[in-house]
């Protein structure tokens, strides 16, 4: 069974009916289910392949005697790249739109003026390798995400970061023992050196009998890889780090841009995390350390990855 990352629920009345649209998505795919009277009467699933396609449902009402009804029409797609909007329909006449004023036609045409054709055969082998860098790459983001969840969750049962990231740093090792007896890649993302700095981070809590340069964790980590990417960058133009960082990308980048510009966003994050430990407090820094600083560092990775394959002459 497919998890549903999230629901859409579009409820409408017709003819003293009610009608609800639920629209929802997984990592794979995407489906479009019609309610009538709170009975699945339609259902639609596609996989993303390149595009959001504009999902059509058609219903025909049971005929009442002597009341002739008419084919209804529901419409269903994105009018933004976050929202989902349907347009309801009898034969071709506009009769509902959950959104008015908006086209949910949106993600469509926006693909579309970028090039996007799912129906390429260039399209299908950029699918194909994203699908197969997913696979490769997945065991060691579970790691990852796995590892930060148990340094949340035992941080916050025992209110005492060390012992948190003493419980990182065992996670850590343990996944460097298991990968001699797996042949899948737990290490390949950010485990490994995520673990070294909870271990320095821990010790130095223990020696200076301080929790707050635990969480300094993330301000170390971002200084150390700055200056590593900075060398590079500055006396290798980027062959080192960007070249690596290229295998996991669906394109070519300008490696000493690329580098860079990531060691930029570490020194971002790093002022970022050091303000956030000074300023607030232990739990709202776990909090933003859990589940904020993830998504902030994501959006300024890929908007460097755009700009970085941009650069290319």
């Amino acid at each position: 069974m497919t998890m549903r990352l999230w629901t859409f629920k579009r409820p409408f009345q017709y003819d003293g009916n009610d009608y609800e649209v639920r629209y929802s998505f997984s990592f794979k795919s995407y489906t479009s289910e019609l309610f009538y009277n709170g009975t699945l009467v339609d259902k639609c699933s596609h996989l993303f392949d390149g595009d959001f396609k504009v999902v059509e449902h058609k219903f025909q009402p049971t005929s009442q005697p002597n009341n002739q009804t008419k084919a209804l029409f529901v419409s269903v797609g994105y009018f933004s790249w976050l929202n989902v909007g349907i347009e309801v329909r009898e034969d071709n006449n506009l009769i509902y739109e959950s959104h008015p004023g908006r086209d949910i036609h949106f993600a469509t045409k926006k693909l579309k003026n970028l090039g996007v054709s799912h129906n390429s055969i260039e399209a299908n082998d950029k699918r194909d390798l994203q699908n197969e860098k997913w696979q490769k790459n997945k065991p060691s983001i579970l790691a990852d995400i796995g590892t930060g969840a148990a340094f949340f969750i035992v941080a916050k049962v025992t209110g005492d970061l060390t012992i948190a990231a003493f419980t990182g740093v065992f996670l850590g090792l343990s996944l460097v023992v298991i990968q001699r007896f797996v042949k899948v890649d737990l290490l390949g993302g950010f485990a490994v050196f995520g673990t070294i700095m909870l271990l320095i981070s821990a010790i130095f809590s223990i020696v200076f009998q301080s929790e707050y340069l635990v969480q300094l964790k993330g301000t170390f980590m971002g200084v150390i890889s700055a200056s590593a990417l900075i060398i590079d960058g500055v006396l290798n133009k980027g062959g080192y780090f960007g070249a690596r960082f290229e295998r996991y990308l669906n394109s070519p980048i300008q490696h000493k841009y690329f580098v860079l510009g990531l060691a930029v966003i570490g020194l971002c994050m790093a002022g970022l995390n050091f303000s956030v430990a000074s300023q607030l407090t232990e739990d709202q820094w776990l909090t933003y350390d859990t589940f904020v600083e993830t998504p902030i560092y994501l959006v300024m990775f890929f908007i460097l990855v755009w700009r970085a394959g941009k650069k290319l002459i």
